[in-house]
């Protein structure tokens, strides 16, 4: 029994990680896939073998031997829970502003939000608390006032029951990659493992997100 393991966010495995799994044990019934948390954006564990394969943006400071292949694009939402005070046909950047809002920073430094890359520079808001994931900020929203800023496709399960809407500024999309180490790259097994992830998550699959 082969077993791969893939580093990926809470909102990845919560919204693709039950259809991975059941397209891998329909083809090969005795792999095994695990998931471990993507708590930073180091390459050491694809190089060590720790990881098989991880998800994620690809940024400028990744190892050069690193392989990449797009899965598909994803942008940046707010979502309250059920019931807030809140009119979404009026949503402005001063409100957004003067809103508290619920980030997420992996370091627990609110300029290292995870959304701020997409936001822009300009954008002002009001932090209450840093979690350090999608689905702490998104149950920290869900039970009190607090805004979440979260990416669309990455939470659609998460988000059931609350309320999604549009950010009242230009943001910028980002696209979510796979990437593994050149040593698999010839692998079939991982070929293989890499062709039910872009089936699962590529452009057309997967969950369907908010856009309007």
């Amino acid at each position: 029994m082969r077993t791969f393991t893939i580093r990926a966010s809470d909102g990845f495995v919560e919204n693709f990680g039950a259809e991975l799994i059941s397209r891998v044990r329909s083809e090969a019934p005795g792999a095994r896939l695990n998931f471990i948390q993507k708590l930073n954006k180091e390459s050491a564990p694809l190089r060590d073998g720790v990881v098989d394969l991880e998800t994620g943006v690809v940024e400028a400071t990744l190892g050069p031997e690193v392989r990449t292949q797009a899965l598909f694009r994803d942008r940046l939402v707010g979502v309250v829970r059920a019931g807030h005070p809140i009119d979404t046909r009026k949503i402005t950047r001063n409100w957004y502003a003067e809103a508290e809002h619920v980030v997420v920073s992996r370091t627990g430094v609110e300029s290292d939000a995870l959304d701020l890359p997409y936001l822009g520079g300009a954008t002002r808001r009001h932090v209450a608390s840093i979690v350090s994931g999608f689905s702490g900020a998104l149950a920290v929203a869900r039970a009190s006032d607090l805004v979440a800023t979260v990416p669309d496709l990455h939470t659609v399960n998460l988000r059931k029951g609350m309320t999604t809407f549009s950010l009242p500024m230009p943001t910028t999309e980002f696209t979510v990659s796979m990437l593994w180490h050149p040593r698999l790259n010839a692998d079939p097994a991982h070929r293989w493992l890499r062709e039910c992830m872009r089936d699962v998550c590529g452009p057309g699959a997967g969950p369907k997100g908010s856009r309007r």
